[in-house]
């Protein structure tokens, strides 16, 4: 049994990339035996995979620490991964007993995050497929398919407003009357069901506008846990949002995205996207701009 620990203790869409990562060891090792450290953040989201043989949550505190070392310290790992270039995974990482470390370095930006992980798995021997970009298969739980997919995503949540997000990002928050224009124009535009969905908090925005639709064809679903709406992603034609880990899975299920992402010089969009199957993005500006972007996406002028 060949053994390798994989430090991911940050968020379900920086994981998503590292499962791109498993599932070539998996693919080229079958007799790998894969461990995650996990963020309490993603704990439970990594557990549906069955390609990971174990999860463990790195938890807060010394103490903790020192567990999850004596924990870790029963295993001889062929190779240690710090995939989330955190400094307490390389502090735990040092006491480990491992015969490789392999390490991402954060600070290249010159390099995508997909284009270091096909490095980390070429230095295993290993030899990256395209089928490894297909990570949302063999889970705890099934997605039914379906011939032909039902609707378009709008996904609304705390990222569409600076109140509730990061403050010094473009402000694209939709004054009401805009917001119930753009959903009647998806629909007209579209002729599909349009289903919203949010975060665990729906926006007042989104609740007092989705009072004023009268169309059984916009349909407002509140408070999903991750796995639901991947399920609901899994089954759409279009995917509409602010980049977050919900794109990494459009692209997983190779749907037609449009990206809402803003001007980053310091680490450019492209660094998390190359990879992304059926893509496209906007840049965040002022709402009546983005609707119009949107609205003439491709994916509307090939309807």
């Amino acid at each position: 049994m060949n053994k390798y620990l994989i430090f991911r203790t940050d968020r379900i869409g920086d994981f998503l990339l590292s499962m791109i990562l498993i599932k070539s060891i998996k693919r080229n090792d079958k007799n790998s035996y894969i461990i995650v450290v996990s963020s309490k953040k993603n704990y439970d989201y990594i557990k549906t995979f069955n390609l990971i043989d174990e999860v463990i949550e790195l938890k807060k505190g010394y103490i903790n620490r020192v567990k999850l070392i004596l924990k870790l310290l029963k295993h001889r790992f062929n190779f240690s991964i710090i995939h989330d270039g955190k400094k307490r995974s390389k502090f735990i990482n040092f006491f480990l007993k491992k015969y490789n470390t392999l390490k991402v370095n954060n600070d290249d930006i010159k390099n995508s995050h997909f284009i270091k992980l096909k490095k980390i798995i070429a230095s295993m021997n290993f030899k990256f497929d395209l089928k490894d970009l297909d990570i949302l298969t063999d889970r705890s739980f099934s997605i039914k398919k379906i011939d032909k997919p039902k609707y378009i995503i709008l996904h609304y949540d705390e990222k569409w407003s600076n109140k509730t997000y990061i403050s010094k990002y473009i402000d694209i928050e939709p004054s009401k009357e805009q917001l119930l224009s753009f959903i009647n124009n998806i629909g007209y535009k579209s002729n599909d069901q349009i289903i919203i969905t949010t975060g665990l908090n729906t926006p007042e925005i989104l609740k007092n506008t989705i009072s004023e639709i009268n169309n059984q064809n916009v349909k407002l679903i509140e408070a999903l846990n991750f796995e639901e709406l991947e399920k609901i992603v899994s089954h759409s034609k279009l995917l509409i949002s602010c980049h977050g880990a919900i794109s990494h899975v459009a692209s997983a299920y190779n749907i037609k995205q449009i990206d809402i992402i803003d001007i980053n010089s310091k680490e450019p969009y492209s660094n998390w996207t190359d990879h992304f199957r059926n893509y496209s993005s906007i840049y965040r500006e002022n709402f009546p701009n983005l609707s119009y972007k949107i609205l003439n996406n491709d994916y509307f002028s090939q309807i």
